[in-house]
């Protein structure tokens, strides 16, 4: 059996072989089993992957124009990480997310983190994502954002960074537990060969973080999930972990406020008192009293039930003022701050374009940086300025100085490539992943999460609403 593969890493840190093309340790059953399938077999796994997708309904759709359910898209070959190294990429976020709702606990309270840091303060209080009604306001236990998905890369020596952290209504966690559903159905007999650390036990300890965010002293919490609807891209995994936790999956329009300040719930037995909702709606759409005037996806008067403790949000409103790019370059101060450590996982070098210092070096060395607007996701807005043409850095360039609040700009990270199944070919593609963090009473990492992967030939764009892939990750032993 071949164990080697055919590709070349190319400067790359390929997480499978060596500059060599020699497997790495612990990867030689995942190479020796593909390299042992013919194109035909391939193929035959890759309808079977399809199949196994269409027969479990697991779809998502581009965006809220499209209207059409896609497949989503699975790669056969796994991603393959120590347990090792995972336990301390385990506590580098749960400390890193810790720092982050201190932070935001400290926004909209004392704001003594941004009165020792005079320019972050101008950027929040000017940000989008600062509702100056959260003012006064400490959600259970001080968290903010009880669910965050933070993406993770490697670079070109093979370490962890942070790329950005979501920390309003992060998605992708469904996908996380269906892809390994599917692969322990199509090639059992690889995963098998592993001891991979299980992840079907994040719907219970998803349901146990939402209750530990509830003020009610009831034994037993009333818990729903509120969706947009159907329509709603990321509709698949609203229903999918109401249904896992045994929740009602709810719109706006099953749900108002009492007299007395309650949310209910409209049953056929009649009203029933919501303890928590785990809110997968943008936060100006919460409470048309209140932000959006002519919002049809929130409860009028929830958030005032929300503030006067009689109903629990998930994530709270206002935890997006640290979903934000800019903010982002200020984590490890955050850190250091709130929790007196060192950052346990780095972060790429973020230069603020609000920063006039930041500013110059950016319009100087534009054609070799990444530039991203701060409140972008989805991978829109990007411009890889090594790849750009003369005439779109120019324009970009505009863009910076029309509004530098707008825009930061890192390094180019030579994202780390694994093999991926391309019709019978194994080829390097690069990736990214995404773990997912709970904040309760205590805090909980995935084992793993959701790898995502660029598809294309030399793309580093791993969002599926830009035609990336994804992969089953396996923690093992």
């Amino acid at each position: 059996m071949n164990k080697k593969l055919t590709y070349q890493s190319n400067g790359f840190f390929d997480e499978y072989i060596t500059n060599n093309s020699f497997p790495r340790k612990g990867f030689k059953r995942s190479i020796g089993f593909f390299n042992s399938l013919t194109g035909s077999q391939k193929i035959y796994f890759k309808k079977l992957c399809e199949s196994s997708i269409s027969s479990m309904g697991v779809t998502f759709q581009l965006n809220a124009e499209e209207l059409k359910d896609r497949l989503w898209p699975l790669d056969l070959i796994p991603r393959i990480i120590s347990l090792n190294k995972w336990e301390t990429i385990e506590r580098g976020l749960s400390q890193r997310v810790n720092a982050l709702n201190l932070f935001i606990n400290d926004v909209y309270n004392k704001q003594e983190f941004l009165n020792k840091n005079p320019v972050l303060k101008d950027l929040i209080l000017d940000s989008p994502n600062f509702l100056p009604e959260c003012m006064g306001i400490s959600p259970k236990n001080k968290v903010w954002s009880n669910i965050c998905g933070t993406d993770l890369i490697r670079d070109h020596n093979g370490n962890f960074f942070v790329l950005e952290d979501n920390l309003r209504v992060p998605s992708g966690v469904a996908y996380m537990l269906e892809n390994r559903n599917i692969m322990k159905r199509v090639i059992p007999e690889l995963f098998n060969s592993y001891e991979v650390n299980p992840i079907d036990d994040y719907p219970s300890q998803l349901y146990q973080c939402l209750c530990d965010a509830s003020f009610s002293t009831n034994q037993k919490k009333t818990i729903v999930v509120l969706t947009p609807g159907v329509f709603n891209s990321a509709y698949f995994e609203h229903s999918y972990l109401a249904q896992q936790m045994g929740v009602e999956l709810v719109e706006s329009s099953d749900l108002y406020v009492s007299r007395s300040g309650n949310v209910l719930m409209k049953t056929i037995n009649g009203p029933k008192k919501i303890d928590v909702i785990y809110r997968r709606v943008d936060d100006i759409y919460l409470d048309p009293k209140t932000w959006l005037k002519n919002s049809t996806l929130g409860i009028q008067g929830i958030y005032k039930s929300w503030k006067s403790k009689k109903v629990a949000i998930v994530n709270a409103p206002g935890s997006g003022v640290a979903d934000d790019k800019a903010v982002y370059a200020y984590v490890p101060k955050m850190i250091k701050f709130f929790l007196n450590e060192r950052p346990i996982i780095s972060q790429v070098k973020t230069y603020v374009c609000a920063i006039k210092k930041d500013l110059d070096y950016v319009l100087s060395n534009i054609d070799q940086l990444v530039l991203k607007p701060v409140n972008e996701s989805g991978g829109y807005g990007i411009l890889i300025g090594p790849q750009a043409s003369k005439s779109e850095l120019k324009e970009y360039k505009l863009k910076i100085i029309n509004n530098p609040r707008n825009f930061v700009a890192q390094p180019l990270i030579k994202l780390s490539t694994a093999p991926t199944l391309i019709g019978k070919n194994i080829v390097p593609r690069h990736l990214d992943l995404r773990p997912f963090i709970l904040s309760g009473k205590k805090s909980f990492v995935t084992k793993g999460g959701l790898t995502r992967v660029a598809m294309r030939k030399g793309s580093t764009i791993v969002n599926s609403s830009q035609g990336g892939g994804s992969k089953d990750t396996w923690i093992a032993d």
